[in-house]
């Protein structure tokens, strides 16, 4: 199966049908389709823009024509931007005819719409699987008739010909496909309770509520919050004195906690339980005089945290071969704790090596790794084991979703960690039929949602899910908010 292109205009054909080796259909002005098709369907032509910041040239990829929402729209656009083009996301009007006036085009501006045409909406209704990429021609400051129009035109040519190649790959990924969920996937219950309390404080004392670094490490949920009226910093030193500032379920090491004491700040603390439990066990083992082995990445901050609780009793432990050459003041006296988002099988080869090089090693009385990251660790091996590609929604500062992808690669599956839909690569797509999808423990659920029905874009999909273990767990909110 491969996309159809339909271009309603001799010249739109004429720029496009060089660049694409495919079937380009041209299928005349304020017409439908003589015939539904049944694969996908690209949509590409010349249009006008209702929003002041679209010039000539520009690219809009349609997120909704009239009523019908287009969902694959950030997976097309995604693969514009990585070519270099100038591209906008956004809904798109159908007139009956073309729009030239000032005040039409202003009427519709007010409704949403980016950009109007005469055609998209009449050949979506015999489409179910497409997409719609429009090059701005005209805007309500340099009008359809008006000097420079020639110019202007071609420039327009000249960007839906640009636009081409990436149209060939989107072509060449169509396909029908079998879409496998890992589950468990998204939010656990220490990332739900942390977004809750930032919602909280901003619900009981209005915006704005500081929240020292990211609540979790995800951009959307960041992204979200700030919406919202939450104001993000590096330090508490940037809060205003006196004011509300939640700590991130990272943790943070008591000289953070001692500087909000200082400024009089108002500490709601976000630390995901099991973070903490990691905490009270280094001081317990600090107590005791042992040199603890931390086995987690130096620089993520849930092990700055753990680190500042004991840092002249503390030997952060990075992988495996590190585990070979660390050594203890006294070896009778060695103990372990885990940054809770590791690679279980990579943390338990350092965990074994450290056992044997020190017998009397002690262990924490429960296991650090977060029951949310073994979960989900188990649940994408899994999939990976049945499907081509598997695709891991979560952003690059997050362990938990990198050790996800690391997991699916190590079943032998070609695996990439992406922030959303629009950072998919269409080439990954190529000749796959099969995909999994996962999200770190820190992405929102709707991100997978919207990565399903963006594939529906390049043909039918089916979709099932595959459970390895059912998830309850919850914590109380802290008494600030509960």
């Amino acid at each position: 199966m491969t996309a159809t292109v339909l271009t309603p205009l001799r010249t739109e054909w004429l720029a496009l049908k060089p660049a694409l080796s495919g079937d380009v259909r041209r299928t005349g002005r304020s017409r439908g389709l003589a015939a539904p098709l049944t694969g996908p369907a690209v949509i590409a032509g010349v249009a006008g823009a209702l929003d002041a910041s679209l010039v000539p040239g520009d690219l809009v990829v349609a997120t909704r024509v009239g009523e019908r929402e287009l969902p694959a729209a950030p997976l097309l656009a995604g693969a514009l931007r990585r070519a270099g083009l100038r591209v906008h996301l956004g809904p798109v009007h159908t007139a009956e005819r073309v729009v030239d006036d000032p005040a039409e085009r202003a009427r519709l501006a007010a409704t949403g719409a980016i950009a109007v045409d005469t055609e998209s909406a009449l050949l979506l209704a015999g489409l179910e699987h497409a997409v719609v990429v429009r090059a701005i021609v005209d805007t309500p400051e340099q009008r359809l008739l008006s000097a420079g129009m020639p110019v202007r035109g071609l420039r327009a040519l000249a960007a839906l010909r640009s636009a081409g190649p990436v149209i060939e790959q989107w072509a060449a990924a169509a396909a029908d496909r079998e879409v496998v969920l890992a589950s468990p996937r998204s939010f656990c219950a220490g990332v739900e309770r942390a977004i809750d309390i930032v919602d909280k404080s901003l619900e009981r004392n209005g915006a704005p509520v500081y929240v020292r670094r990211q609540i979790v490490h995800n951009r959307h949920v960041v992204a979200d919050l700030e919406a919202k009226g939450a104001v993000f910093v590096e330090e508490v030193e940037e809060v205003p004195e006196g004011a509300t500032v939640v700590l991130a379920a990272h943790g943070v090491a008591p000289a953070v906690r001692a500087d909000a004491r200082r400024r009089h700040l108002q500490v709601i603390d976000a630390t995901c339980p099991l973070v903490a439990k990691v905490h009270a066990e280094v001081k317990r083992f600090a107590g005791q005089d042992h040199t603890v082995f931390l086995i987690g990445h130096a620089d993520h901050e849930e092990v700055v945290g753990t680190y500042g609780e004991a840092p002249d009793n503390i030997v952060v432990v990075n992988d495996p071969d590190h585990a070979l050459t660390v050594e203890a003041i006294d070896p009778a006296k060695v103990s372990y704790v885990m940054q809770t988002t590791l690679a279980v099988d990579e943390a338990e080869k350092t965990a074994a090596i450290l056992r044997e090089r020190f017998p009397a090693l002690r262990a924490p009385r429960k296991d650090d790794i977060c029951y949310a990251t073994s979960n989900r660790q188990q649940a994408v091996r899994t999939v990976a084991r049945e499907c081509e590609l598997v695709i891991v929604l979560g952003s690059r500062n997050s362990s938990n979703s990198l050790r996800l992808a690391e997991v699916a690669r190590g079943e032998g599956a070609a695996a990439y960690l992406v922030d959303d839909l629009g950072e998919i690569e269409l080439s990954w797509l190529q000749g796959v039929r099969s995909v999994g999808i996962t999200a770190g423990a820190s992405a929102p659920p709707r991100l997978v949602d919207e990565v399903v029905a963006g594939l529906a874009g390049l043909g039918p999909v089916t979709v099932r899910e595959t459970e390895v273990v059912s998830e309850n767990v919850r914590f109380t909110l802290p008494r600030e908010v509960s």
